[in-house]
């Protein structure tokens, strides 16, 4: 059962993204069209489970199962879509210690926009991005056994965080 555990912001976490970055751009090689940093990890100041989240653009999503060799190699667990269809999902770490998270998508699938769309709007709005976090710490301590109870909790806020993120991108253009 992995431990649900939420952490303060972690200043080190951009720089294990790039080092990560560079091992995952050698192995998904020409396939790869870019690789974003996402999830809370990503947001300055913003407490977070301590697994870097990273979305890889692919020019052909179903060729990265070709390089699941490669990626085991490079200690990540290939789990297929996992209940997101057009996606290729990897977690890395021993057993339930998860280190990183690859969540591959074909590029242009919508997901992309989404993950970008919410983590540029959690960067321009700290007290919201603050409410996330105080809201994912209150539910790793009332679920800090049950990922899927603390999944859940997140699940109507980061829905409505990606309404008013929509909104603002298209008031402000981005």
């Amino acid at each position: 059962m992995r431990k649900v555990e939420v952490v303060p912001y972690n200043p080190g976490w951009p720089l294990l993204y790039r080092v990560e970055a560079e091992r995952l751009i050698k192995i998904l090689g020409k396939e790869l069209v870019r690789l974003h940093h996402i999830g809370s990890t990503s947001i300055p100041g913003l407490a977070a489970k301590p697994v870097i989240d990273m979305l890889a653009e692919m020019r052909d999503v179903e060729k990265l199962d070709s390089l699941n060799d490669e990626m085991i190699s490079a200690g990540y667990t290939p789990m297929g879509e996992y209940g997101i269809p057009g996606r290729r999902y990897y977690f890395k770490g021993p057993g339930e210690l998860h280190t990183h998270h690859l969540h591959a998508f074909q590029e242009g699938n919508l997901e992309i926009a989404r993950h970008l769309l919410f983590r540029a709007y959690l960067r321009s709005h700290p007290a919201e991005a603050q409410e996330y976090g105080n809201l994912k710490q209150a539910l790793a301590a009332r679920f800090p056994a049950n990922i899927e109870s603390y999944m859940d909790g997140k699940d109507a806020f980061i829905k409505e965080i990606d309404r008013k993120a929509r909104i603002w991108a298209d008031a402000n253009l981005v």
